[in-house]
């Protein structure tokens, strides 16, 4: 059976896909609204329209469904320490590291380096846990 870091490692390359689509649907609504003879200008606001998408994706689904469409198929959810479900504001901290993919590295390194999961993990008190 495969680990949960696994399993998360994978969720988490799912997620960037659904993200990515996100952003290439916005990318083209945006270029027929601002400037529909240059399309290509569109990537420019980029950099401020990645992390808003990836922190509403992430904060909205783990919050509402407790678990992002990654980590849905491979049966794993967001739980606080205790169980329950998570807060917003234990939704928005613990994805933080998130918001231009390459943090979430250090998040884990971190949180290594403490014997935890991730660091912002330890510190919103939340878990991901098997559904199964």
């Amino acid at each position: 059976m495969v680990s949960i870091f696994s399993r998360r490692i994978i969720a988490y390359v799912m997620d960037f896909f659904v993200v990515s689509a996100f952003m290439w649907i916005l990318a083209y609504l945006l270029s027929l609204v601002i400037e529909p003879y240059y399309s290509y200008t569109v990537y420019q606001y980029f950099p401020y329209i990645v992390p808003i998408i990836i922190m509403v994706y992430f904060v909205l689904c783990e919050k509402c469904a407790a678990a992002t469409v990654g980590k849905s198929l491979m049966y794993l959810q967001v739980r606080s320490q205790n169980g329950s479900f998570i807060t917003w504001p234990q939704a928005i901290v613990r994805n933080l590291t998130k918001i231009y993919w390459i943090p979430i590295i250090f998040d884990w390194a971190i949180g290594r380096a403490l014997n935890t999961d991730r660091i912002l993990n330890h510190i919103t008190k939340t878990i991901v846990v098997d559904e199964l």
